[in-house]
């Protein structure tokens, strides 16, 4: 293989980008020139379009990820002795919902090939921390791969907890549920709800924003109050009559209820026009990132002794948020940071996802006694090479040839 100089590749590849076209611009425009920028019409668009993509009954969009995160954590009204296990690779937003409402956090190990939460792990940690309070499980859809849902909805079953997939990374993933059928990742077939962001390196962006799916009812309603201060305006719902009504009995036309202490977590007509038109070319960037992915796939499969590709969970088709690769770096004897900066060099932008949550200084200290192998086996070999619907296979081609043209004096 022809060694790759620096400076004679391409322009740089970043790990991720958005891709926006004219429609997506023409969407936005069209609200600037509108009568609402917020609040408006597209919202409720957006919510309709998703929740019927996803083929679920509700969606609730709001201003990002993390805050999807949150407002799932109130809709459950967690708190004080309730308990969130999630793995330990994954970002940080994860955990950290539970903390703003009180939970505790539990980290549980994960797949050291493939990052996905481990099974067996979770059931230990099921088994070691009883509490009176109730239990979440948040599976984290890593690159956009699933662990296996049908038997984490039965661990959850047995263990009296519900799930809340973080399925930030797997909008356009579908798994096979309990007959072998396809069902898309937040059509909640087997939890209470399903997160998502739309932040610009996923799948579809808004700029920033994020999403709630769910088949509750319920749990819809409370999280599009908690979004908006916990502030309501349906006049059948009113509790101070004498202030709500006028004489005739009608309803203020400037009044509304504080019921809740909610936050100001809404997503704008903007990005939720932006987000609407992404949304309908969905379909078009999980394709183009399920090609990519396989270019690599088949690439690096001669070099499956220097470079190996991530284990895949049976019958789960990943809608790629991101293409890790595993490499031995200690012993291989390479620090991971000077191939990192050598790939700049060459036009190669890389990362990792992630480091792992439990060694965080914030979570260090409760977590100290924790062992975690899967993990830490998994954080020393990962790298997040380049993957975005805007790449051509000869952008993979060229990342490989200098991955590898790196790697082999070694």
């Amino acid at each position: 293989m022809k060694k790759v100089e620096p400076g004679s590749g391409p322009q740089p590849v970043p790990y991720g980008r958005h891709q926006i076209d004219d429609d997506d611009i023409a969407a936005v425009v069209e609200v600037l020139k509108g009568d609402w920028l917020t609040s408006g019409p597209q919202v409720e668009e957006f919510e309709r379009a998703l929740a019927e993509r996803l083929g679920v009954e509700h969606a609730v969009v709001c201003s990002s990820g993390t805050a999807a995160l949150h407002l799932a954590a109130l809709a459950l009204e967690l708190g004080p002795g309730d308990v969130l296990f999630v793995p330990t690779i994954t970002f940080v937003a994860t955990a950290n919902a539970a903390r703003y409402v009180g939970a505790e956090v539990v980290f549980v190990d994960v797949e050291p090939d493939s990052g996905l939460l481990d099974i067996n792990s979770l059931n230990r940690a099921l088994e070691d921390h009883r509490t009176e309070g109730r239990r979440v499980i948040s599976p984290v859809h890593l690159m956009g791969q699933c662990p296996d849902m049908v038997e984490l909805a039965k661990t959850a079953s047995r263990h009296n907890a519900v799930i809340v997939e973080d399925a930030c990374h797997a909008i356009g993933t579908t798994y096979p549920d309990a007959n072998g059928n396809q069902v898309n990742a937040g059509a909640c077939e087997h939890s209470e709800m399903a997160v998502f962001s739309f932040h610009p390196v996923k799948t579809i962006a808004m700029g920033e924003g994020g999403a709630v799916t769910t088949g509750n009812a319920g749990l819809a309603e409370r999280m599009r109050l908690m979004r908006s201060h916990g502030i309501h305006r349906e006049a059948g719902k009113f509790e101070l009559n004498d202030r709500a009504f006028d004489q005739s009995g009608t309803a203020n036309p400037w009044y509304y209820e504080q019921t809740d202490l909610g936050f100001n977590y809404r997503a704008s007509d903007i990005h939720c026009a932006l987000g609407l038109s992404q949304l309908r070319k969905l379909d078009r960037f999980s394709r183009a990132r399920k090609e990519l992915a396989a270019r690599y796939d088949k690439l690096l499969a001669e070099h499956s002794g220097v470079v190996k590709t991530v284990s895949r969970t049976p019958g789960c088709d990943p809608a790629w948020h991101l293409y890790v690769v595993l490499i031995d770096f200690e012993g291989m004897g390479i620090e991971r940071s000077a191939l990192m900066r050598d790939l700049r060099e060459r036009g190669v932008g890389t990362q990792v996802h992630y480091i792992p949550v439990h060694t965080q200084p914030y979570y260090r200290q409760s977590n100290s006694d924790s062992d975690f192998p899967g993990a830490e086996a998994y954080y020393a070999r990962a790298l997040t090479l380049p993957l975005f619907p805007g790449m051509q296979t000869d952008d993979v081609d060229h990342i490989v040839e200098t991955l590898i043209s790196l790697l082999a004096p070694h």
